[in-house]
C-alpha cells in the first residue's frame, strides 16, 4: 500500500500492478499528488481530508509495517513524519536508503520476515525532492520478489 505520491509511493504501486500483486492505500481527497490527480488505475481510497498528513497517517495505521525508501541517509518532511506515525501506532518501520543501507534487499527481506509483514506500506520522498527514488524503490522491490 502507499499514498500515490510521485517517487517511492508511485513506484511501489506501479511495481505491484506490473507483477499482479494486490495494491491499495489511502490518498488525499481529490486524489491529490504533486503532478496532479492520481490516476484511477491505482486502487486508492480517498481520505476525508485533502491534506497529505491524514493519508500518511492512515497508511501507517492500516498496514502491518512501513518501509521508507530514500536516496540520502537522512529523512525530512513527510518521510520523517511517516516514521513517527508508524511509531505512534506501534507498527514496525524501517528506513532503507541507497546511500546509507549496506544491503537494501537483505534489509527489506529481514524486515518483512522478522515482523510477519503481509500488508507493507511503502513511502518515501516525492519525485521532485529525490528524482532517483522511484528507480531505487523498484530495484529493491524487484530484487526482493
Amino acid at each position: 500500500m502507499s499514498g500515490g505520491q510521485t517517487g517511492a509511493d508511485r513506484a511501489a504501486l506501479d511495481f505491484a500492478i506490473e507483477h499482479g500483486i494486490p495494491h491499495g492505500g489511502w490518498c488525499p481527497r481529490g486524489r491529490l499528488a504533486e503532478d496532479g490527480p492520481i490516476d484511477a488505475r491505482y486502487n486508492l481510497k480517498e481520505t476525508p481530508s485533502s491534506n497529505y498528513p491524514q493519508r500518511t497517517e492512515w497508511n501507517a495505521r492500516d498496514s502491518d509495517g512501513t518501509v521508507v525508501f530514500s536516496i540520502g541517509p537522512v529523512l525530512s518532511g513527510g518521510s520523517k513524519k511517516t516514521v513517527s506515525l508508524a511509531q505512534k501506532y506501534r507498527k514496525p518501520v524501517v528506513h532503507i536508503s541507497r546511500e546509507g543501507t549496506p544491503n537494501p534487499t537483505e534489509a527489506l527481506l529481514e524486515f518483512v520476515r522478522s515482523h510477519g509483514i503481509r500488508t507493507l506500506n511503502v513511502a518515501g520522498p516525492r519525485g521532485s525532492k529525490e528524482p532517483e527514488v522511484a528507480g531505487f524503490t523498484k530495484a529493491v522491490l524487484t530484487a526482493v520478489l
